[in-house]
């Protein structure tokens, strides 16, 4: 596995980390047993960047990688990157949210992100979402206050804009900035990549397969109960038809070079630009497999150009989120 700088910091990870989210909610019923051989084959492939939050299952998902560095105790702990979140703030069962960024929720939030995973630092901490009501030099700064203390390790970092990661990057380095961006989604182009590269920021693409729809094998119809995708305006209508043209030509090309849907939608972010880290998740062994294969695999800027064109912005029916979950969206 190839790997990639983590901030201007000088620690690695590998190109490809593994986001852990769909272990614990909205992707239907989940299973701990089975999620756990999903984490030891991740780091038997060589991934070793893991991405959590506290929002995830409401704590299940850091206390599930909990469960996981305790069994592989000393030695595996230190050979992961965990990255964690704070600012999401839901009740159970319920998608809608407030944000909260105050220094005083950071810390009591820090605190136990630290004692469900079970460890005593967190080697990256994000700002999951930015409340505009508090300063981001406050949030910046009550952040690099965790770092001092020894409980952070690095901070990053969701979803902001380009000139909100300048005013943080001026109260302390910020490591990365974590946002959606696929074949799909390519907002992050339009000044933020170009900005993470400018002060050293890694760019973490979350998404990286389009919650899937970009690999081809899923359809609205056959989601299961409590899959967060059956109200996402691109799995919809008009738009789900539009898409899944797109999706067809993506197929084709990828059949053409023996690779499948996933694999080339990572090879186009690991190939177009060297300071982005795709974090795809899945529950499925062979779909980890054939995405761990994607970082063994090059296009050729001939080919990136190409992609580009087929999944142009303008072509792509549908927002990314329903309305709750553009809150705290730059």
């Amino acid at each position: 596995m190839q790997r990639r700088s983590l901030g201007s910091s000088g620690a690695t990870i590998s190109a490809l980390g593994l986001g852990c989210m769909g272990m614990s909610e909205f992707y239907g019923a989940s299973d701990d047993a089975q999620s756990l051989e999903i984490l030891a084959r991740a780091v038997d492939l060589g991934i070793d960047f893991l991405d959590t939050a506290d929002t995830y299952g409401l704590g299940h998902n850091e206390r599930l990688i909990g469960d996981f560095l305790r069994r592989g105790g000393p030695v595996l702990r230190q050979k992961l990157v965990i990255a964690t979140k704070f600012g999401i703030v839901r009740q159970a069962g319920k998608y809608e949210r407030r944000i909260d960024n105050s220094p005083e929720y950071i810390r009591s939030a820090c605190e136990a992100s630290l004692q469900r995973l079970g460890v005593d630092t967190i080697d990256l901490y994000y700002c999951h979402r930015r409340n505009p009501d508090t300063p981001i030099e406050e949030t910046t700064g009550a952040m690099a206050e965790l770092v001092a203390a020894g409980k952070v390790r690095q901070i990053g970092f969701s979803e902001i804009s380009a000139d909100t990661l300048r005013r943080a990057c001026a109260v302390h380095p910020v490591a990365a900035v974590q946002s959606e961006y696929s074949l799909w989604s390519r907002e992050p182009e339009q000044g933020m990549l170009q900005t993470c590269a400018e002060l050293g920021t890694t760019f973490v693409a979350y998404s990286p397969l389009g919650r899937a729809f970009l690999t081809g094998t899923v359809h609205t119809e056959a989601l299961a109960d409590g899959d967060f995708r059956k109200n996402n305006p691109r799995f919809a209508g008009e738009a789900e038809a539009i898409n899944r043209r797109l999706v067809d030509e993506l197929g084709r090309f990828a059949a053409a070079r023996n690779l499948t849907n996933a694999q080339v939608a990572l090879a186009w972010l690991l190939d177009k630009h060297d300071n982005v880290v795709p974090i795809p998740g899945t529950r499925r062994m062979a779909y980890l497999e054939q995405n761990a294969a994607a970082a063994d695999h090059r296009l050729s800027a001939a080919e990136i150009d190409e992609l580009d064109r087929l999944f142009d912005p303008a072509l792509v029916a549908g927002a990314r989120y329903p309305a709750a979950g553009m809150v705290g969206i730059e």
